[in-house]
């Protein structure tokens, strides 16, 4: 008999670390100095507290704070013997043992700290036996491990292990009234979506919110690449905000040029014979030392998967805003019997991206030639997205570009019901709003420079 070289054994039987003596020097510093709780709710959340009853305690503790009143013994215990943690003898007797031990609130920070520290301990402990457990039922590639444990490893990181269900109270108390006291807070625009750069846009979509999937539809030369450039440029440029475009079409060069053109105000067309005027050097010059204070960075990887996606947003750290161009090229990285089932499984990846790493992720995508027989007028509908209906299930955003002079017929012939539009109008229809109105939103098409002017003309000049 062969012995099994894998010995499960002592990882089960590992002691979760904790420190008893920091969660209760926390609970009695908040009983002893209630005011300090804010600074405490900075670094904790209940389940960072190992001992069940502690949990309870602080819950109860935050939740008096939101509902506006004053933490004190008697408060917290009746919420404690209303969720039947503590009859109202020991639960007076514990309250109060926690009171009189504490003779100072200033150190509670400190005290605090260490919880925190002992909970990501337990939880890289907890994901570490998942991972394990994952791998040797060998039921998923080697790709799917090794995005899961990474992804694992991330939440932690991001402080999002919790994948129990919870109360409906206890998300309220500990996630939405704080966001909605950071929006009406001094620093409120750190917490809003992320802003595009364009007001107009901003004001429907209310920026690029965390988590949301945006798709931006249109036909090939319409203008797509350059909406997003656009919009990434302003996003680290104007919003101090880390970006990430992936360009599986152009390389990182083009894109550089392309984008310095736009910052510089000199024509694509020169940029690319060289026949620049020295007055243009020296608003290149100008140009890229603006572009210096931006954290926007370039991969031009070809074939990328999503999981490779996410693994490279992981390593460079800390970003904001995910662009891709465009949904054609991504490969799914398993096999399916179609391309349909295929974008279905990206564009589903896509989403989960986005929710995951809680940040918006931008993503081009070709209509199909629907839009070209389509009497009259050739504006896009979200049916002539291609390949899938998935892509606008899982979209959080639609957004359509369309030009009324791409199309000569259109161009020749106005529509008596329309009032005569200028040739570099550019319609940005926002066809689907999970969170809001749809609507259209007048743009301008600079097409010697690749610029798209809102209305508002944000750009910084």
């Amino acid at each position: 008999m062969v012995e099994d070289k894998y010995n499960y054994s002592s990882i089960e039987n590992i002691s979760m670390p904790y420190s008893l003596d920091a969660e209760q020097a926390v609970l009695g510093c908040i009983l002893f100095k209630p005011s300090c709780i804010t600074l405490v709710q900075s670094h904790l959340r209940p389940e960072y507290f190992y001992l069940p009853q502690h949990n309870a305690i602080y819950s109860a503790m935050v939740s008096i704070d939101v509902s506006g009143g004053k933490i004190d013994i008697l408060l917290v215990l009746d919420k404690l013997k209303k969720n039947n943690i503590y009859d109202d003898a020991s639960g007076k007797n514990y309250l109060t043992q926690l009171y009189s031990i504490t003779a100072s609130a200033a150190n509670v920070e400190s005290y605090a700290k260490i919880i925190k520290d002992k909970y990501y301990i337990r939880s890289l402990i907890n994901v570490s036996k998942e991972i394990i457990d994952t791998a040797v039922s060998n039921d998923e590639s080697s790709e799917q491990l090794l995005d899961a444990a990474e992804q694992k490893i991330y939440d932690i990181r991001q402080g999002k292990t919790s994948s129990a269900p919870s109360l409906i109270s206890d998300i309220i108390n500990n996630e939405v009234y704080p966001h909605l006291e950071k929006l009406n807070s001094a620093e409120r625009s750190e917490y809003l979506g992320v802003p595009t750069g364009f007001k107009d846009l901003d004001e429907v979509i209310i920026g690029l919110n965390k988590s949301d999937l945006i798709l931006v539809g249109a036909r090939p030369a319409m203008g797509k690449t350059s909406f997003v450039l656009n919009i990434a440029r302003n996003v680290a440029y104007l919003g101090k905000r880390k970006a990430l475009v992936f360009s599986l079409e152009m390389t990182k060069a083009q894109l550089a040029q392309r984008v310095l053109s736009t910052e510089a105000g000199i024509s694509g067309n020169k940029m690319r014979d060289g026949k620049i005027e020295k007055s243009e050097w020296i608003e290149l010059s100008k140009a890229a030392a603006r572009l210096n204070e931006c954290q926007l960075y370039f991969d031009d990887s070809t074939d990328i998967t999503v999981s490779e996606m996410k693994a490279r947003i992981r390593r460079l750290g800390g970003v904001d805003c995910v662009f891709i161009d465009y949904l054609g090229l991504i490969k799914s990285g398993v096999r399916s019997e179609n391309r349909v089932q295929e974008v279905t499984e990206i564009t589903r990846s896509l989403k989960l991206m986005a929710k995951s790493m809680n940040i918006p992720v931008f993503v081009c995508a070709q209509l199909s030639r629907g839009t070209e027989g389509r009497g009259k007028t050739h504006k896009p509908q979200l049916s002539d997205l291609r390949e899938s209906g998935s892509i606008e299930q899982d979209a959080d955003i639609v957004i359509l570009l369309y030009r009324k002079n791409y199309y000569s017929d259109e161009t020749q012939e106005t529509d008596e019901e329309e009032p005569e539009s200028r040739n570099d109008e550019v319609d940005i229809i926002v066809a689907k709003n999970r969170h809001g109105p749809t609507q259209t939103v007048k743009f301008y098409w600079d097409n010697e420079h690749t610029l798209f002017r809102g209305k508002e003309h944000i750009r910084n000049d």
